[in-house]
């Protein structure tokens, strides 16, 4: 018989409830009627018990109807009572397997209205079949406080005051102790208590601990709600919760079921469906014109359909039923007339004889049906046409379906959960070169001061905006005829339905421009461009009446102009996402783009152990989740898995790929769009409609080798202002595949952008400013779709807030930095060591090698380049065999404090308190301040460099010139390979006839002068 094991790792954050501070808590569990506790851990806020609870399990198919009640109670030892710490509801459905149990994070909630509770508990949850039961409470008193107050000081386990050898005693006898009751109370656990006959004797596990202390973590210990710290960061090192762990699932039905469906769905599960087609009815008998419905009901489940005319009653609509939700053997239909309970007559069928299709089959032709009564008699009128069929998600009605385990969702939001394919807009960069206006005339407000005026041209897109720079006076032109000839590059998407407003403005002041004239350009009217070739441009008319933009190109006779080149630049590739994590680099033109080097395909698997993210009515704390991948220009999204903590997905997408070196980004989300009557939790990023973040992936496709199918469960990490905690884990199903290795490899010796790139290349300021802008504009047209995809989905999966300052992000680089220099350094302890001769053997091979390599030089290269072959030959073998991950140690999120984490998730600009504000600009001071320094003597280094020639020091450089002809001469007499040869024996010469004192070289740099000295 299978066993319900909970293991009780520990909880944090506790409400202090014995009125000195703390508590004495324990756990109480409850399943099936069978109720077991833990120890109690006197006065600790964070205890941690690792203790297993095993419950027998009657039925192990109806675990997922069934629930696991968790209450923390604090002991009172006084009264022998107790008091309410906070409580969890668990689903049996989230319960997992043995050897797939994952460490979850719950956080507690109230009894009632006026409970006052907080802080986490983290549990185990997972079928067994081998626990072995060390202990057996055979009396019907575990449901009293009190006496489990009593038995429970008997086995409590030591305190972190006793010695090792006292903990070991008391571990003896608590074994000894728990090998008597087992011996004395076995029969009755079997048989059961007379007394009390039928009922089940629960078994309890005590897991004698080793030193178990849980890890402090920053920021950790503050206030309670939402969900805080994750378990890694609280109760383990992170070395295994936060690993990557490489998965086993049966692809495509199995090695035994390679049918049609495998062939296209091969990276995903099989999941089974029974599909119920409901296209229309006729002949119904109403005397009006009233609104009708079908339903459609299987055991438990019920689908609605929407409500139309009886004289047009057609539907056509796809309703999706799990098999393994399946409770009947019969699926009925009826038809409805709204509003009333009573049926118009029903159909119905055994699922027994509903067929199988398996694409690329043509759908099932849907038939007429005549209904019967409630006594199963046919009616004289009334017919429903309808198709049934067993399927899988490869059929082509899964993404429009009605699915069963989404039936509390309303029928209005049933579209926004659905599974979806997105493109990203064709984008451009509009270039505006403005050169030149003619006859500008001063508006009232200038011709009434006596100045010279400040002419400058705004040009606005949309929401975008750019100035030029004021118009420099000039000797050749006049005043009314200002010169700019300045590039202002915008982004804009098609179709081309903006407008370009261009404006010559006349500043008064700081902040006091005024408009002498403008013009208005439609963007599709600009030419159109994919290489470095000229436009003509072209002179506009400026409008002076500033109240009628519509005539903006009206022709007068007479008017200011302005001169301007307009072109949209195809041959550049928009950049929607950091360079880092790019997925894409073609150009915007199809005409530059290169034939395709491979497909990429993904298999979104499932998700395990998510955080519960919100908290709705009459469900408690529950998560709907979607993943959403983003690779080019297409952006494919899930459907929503309702109320679920371990969702499967099993949906496969394709992508054509043309650059290996490109990343692809997996992202988490809970949506919060199609419900109202939800509660968002504290971890989440936004309430009121936006979808909460639970976590992303990144996978660069050259790490991938091809053909090889990557089956792993990736980590779920996300930081929050308490630490890193992890939000779940996301199974994951990657091929990479490649019909040409040749022009794949040719890929890696071209150039990273298009050409345009570096023909005409941009400022980094200029890149990183219109890639935000490319942002705003992706965002936008990708809310407008249906269903919208979330501004703040969009803005997390292009990673818009990579480039503020994160002091955490900084100490990351500058350990990235350490790392690569860490070769050089070892090279430097190393040759250190030689001319050490530490070891004189070693020094003298090196000696000898060394003459070798100065008397044939020709050698050098190719022992240098053999070297490195046979060292990466050598290091084939310890290559990486999974992809790389989210890496912890490497972010620097284990050993940040929190006021970092704060900073780090502050606004901008800030909106904390002057001396919080004051603090961090004092510590920003000092590690300037360090920089400063380094930077300084890197200076002074360069500058006494220059002073060897500059006569800054006239001695020092006619010493240096004087050594400099001496040397010359000496050069051209002495072989260059004997000027070498004694150079290097001169400096790995023993130790024992060198001077500890510096060389006089060194000594005479040191004393070159720098312009340091010029410094205030």
């Amino acid at each position: 018989m299978e066993k319900l094991v909970v293991e009780v790792i520990g909880a944090h954050n506790l409400m202090p409830k014995d009125g000195e501070g703390s508590s004495s808590p324990f756990v109480e569990v409850e399943f099936e009627n069978q109720r077991l506790r833990t120890q109690v851990k006197f006065k600790d806020l964070n205890p941690v018990w690792n203790e297993k609870l095993v419950f027998r399990v009657s039925d192990a198919a109806e675990l997922p109807y069934r629930t696991i009640e968790v209450n923390v109670f604090n002991e009172k030892r006084s009264s022998n009572s107790r008091n309410f710490l906070g409580k969890v509801r668990i689903s049996g459905s989230s319960v997992a397997k043995k050897g797939e149990e994952m460490a979850q994070l719950y956080t507690l909630d109230k009894r009632s209205l006026f409970s006052h509770v907080r802080g986490e508990i983290s549990l185990k949850l997972y079928l067994s079949a081998k626990e072995e039961t060390k202990q057996v409470i055979a009396n019907n008193t575990a449901s009293s406080p009190s006496s489990f107050s009593k038995k429970n000081k008997k086995i409590q386990l030591p305190s972190t005051a006793m010695t090792v050898q006292q903990q070991q005693q008391q571990i003896e006898e608590n074994r000894n102790k728990q090998s008597h009751q087992q011996g004395s109370h076995q029969q009755h656990a079997e048989t059961g208590d007379p007394n009390h006959p039928g009922e089940t004797k629960p078994v309890f596990i005590a897991t004698l601990p080793t030193p178990a202390v849980p890890i402090p973590s920053s920021g950790v210990s503050g206030g309670g709600g939402g969900i805080l710290p994750g378990v890694g960061s609280v109760y383990s090192d992170g070395s295994h919760e936060f690993s990557l762990k490489e998965t086993n699932p049966h692809l495509g039905g199995g090695p035994l079921n390679k049918d049609k469906t495998s062939s296209t769905y091969d990276l995903v599960e099989q999941m089974q469906y029974l599909y119920v087609r409901v296209v229309k009815a006729r002949d119904l008998s109403l005397f009006a014109s009233a609104e009708v419905l079908a339903e459609v009901k299987l055991g438990n489940y019920k689908g609605i359909t929407k409500r139309v005319s009886s004289n047009n009653a057609e539907w056509d609509q796809v309703f999706a039923f799990s098999r393994d939700c399946i409770q009947s053997s019969m699926v009925e239909i009826f038809v409805k007339e709204r509003d009333k309970d009573d049926c118009m007559g029903r159909v119905w069928f055994d699922l027994n004889e509903v067929p199988r299709r398996v694409p690329p089959d043509s759908q099932l032709a849907p038939q007429w049906y005549k209904m019967e009564d409630k006594k199963g008699d046919k009616l004289k009128g009334g017919e429903v046409m309808v198709s049934i069929w067993f399927g899988t998600q490869a059929d082509e009605a899964f993404a429009e379906a009605w699915h069963s385990k989404s039936a509390n969702v309303h029928f209005d939001s049933l579209c926004s959960i659905k599974s979806k394919v997105y493109v990203s807009p064709k984008l451009w960069y509009l270039r505006m070169t403005i050169i030149e206006a003619q006859d500008v005339i001063l508006g009232e407000k200038a011709s009434s001061l006596m100045r010279y005026p400040s002419f400058l041209v705004k040009v606005q897109v949309q929401n975008q905006m750019l100035r030029t720079r004021i118009s420099p006076a000039s000797s050749t032109r006049s005043l009314s005829n200002p010169y700019w000839n300045e590039d202002l590059i915008f982004v804009v998407a098609e179709p081309f339905d903006d407008y370009v407003l261009i404006s010559v403005e006349d500043r008064l002041g700081p902040g006091r421009e005024e408009v002498v004239g403008r013009v208005v350009l439609p963007v599709a009217a600009v030419e159109r461009r994919w290489d470095e070739k000229l436009v003509p441009s072209r002179w506009l008319n400026l409008d002076r009446n500033l109240t009628d933009h519509s005539k903006g190109g009206a022709a007068t006779r007479f008017s200011s102009r302005i001169h301007i080149c307009a072109s949209l630049d195809g041959g550049y590739h928009v950049l929607d996402e950091t360079t880092m994590y790019s997925s894409d680099r073609q150009p915007t033109a199809k005409q530059l783009w290169r034939q395709h080097v491979g497909v990429l395909e993904l298999g979104i698997l499932g998700a395990a152990g998510l955080m519960p993210m919100k908290v709705k009515e009459h469900k408690g704390a529950t998560t709907d989740a979607y993943c959403v991948a983003k690779y080019g220009q297409k952006w494919v999204r899930t459907r929503t898995v309702v109320d679920s903590l371990s969702p499967k997905w099993n949906e496969q997408y394709t992508w054509e790929v043309f650059d290996p070196c490109t990343v692809i980004t997996i992202g988490v989300f809970d949506n919060c769009r199609y419900e109202k009557n939800i509660v968002a939790t504290g971890a989440s990023t936004g309430g009121g409609g936006r979808d909460s973040r639970i976590g992303r992936v990144r996978i660069r496709l050259s790490t991938l080798e091809t053909d090889r199918v990557y089956t792993h469960s990736y980590p779920l990490l996300m930081l929050h202002t308490s630490g890193v905690k992890k939000m779940g884990e996301l199974h994951l199903a990657v091929r990479f595949s490649c019909a040409n290795v040749a022009n794949l490899l040719h890929i890696y010796t071209s150039p990273l952008l298009p050409k345009m790139h570096y023909v005409n290349p941009m400022s980094v300021n200029q890149l990183d400013s219109l890639r935000h802008q490319t942002m705003s504009v992706v965002a936008m047209r990708l809310n407008r779709a249906e269903p919208p995809l979330g501004r703040e989905v969009v803005e997390y999966m292009l990673d818009h807030d990579s480039h503020l300052w994160s002091m955490r992000r900084s100490k990351a680089n500058f350990f990235r930095l350490m790392n690569v220099l860490s070769g050089v350094v070892a090279m430097a302890r190393w040759l250190k060591a030689i001319r050490g001769w530490n070891r004189p053997i070693f020094s003298a091979v090196f000696v000898m090698i060394f003459l070798l390599l100065v008397l044939l030089p020709e050698l050098i290269m190719p022992t240098v380049l053999i070297y490195m072959a046979c060292l990466g030959i050598w290091r084939y073998k310890s290559r990486p065999s999974q992809p790389p991950h989210m890496d912890m140690r490497l972010s620097h999120v284990d050993s940040v404090c929190p006021d970092e984490l704060d900073e780090e998730f502050d606004t901008f600009p800030t909106s904390r308190s002057a001396e919080i504000v004051r603090m961090r600009y004092d510590r920003l001071r000092s590690v300037a301040g360090r920089i400063q320094t380094v930077v300084g003597d890197m200076a002074t280094q360069g500058e006494r460099l220059q002073a060897l020639l500059s006569w800054r020091d006239p001695r020092a450089t006619l010493l240096f010139v004087v050594f400099c002809l001496v040397a010359a001469v000496g050069f051209y007499a002495v072989p260059i390979r004997v000027v070498v040869a004694l150079s290097g024996v001169y400096a790995l010469r023993p130790p024992r006839f060198r001077s500890k004192l510096p060389c006089q070289a060194l000594c005479f740099f040191r004393r070159l002068p720098s312009r340091a000295d010029s410094l205030l």
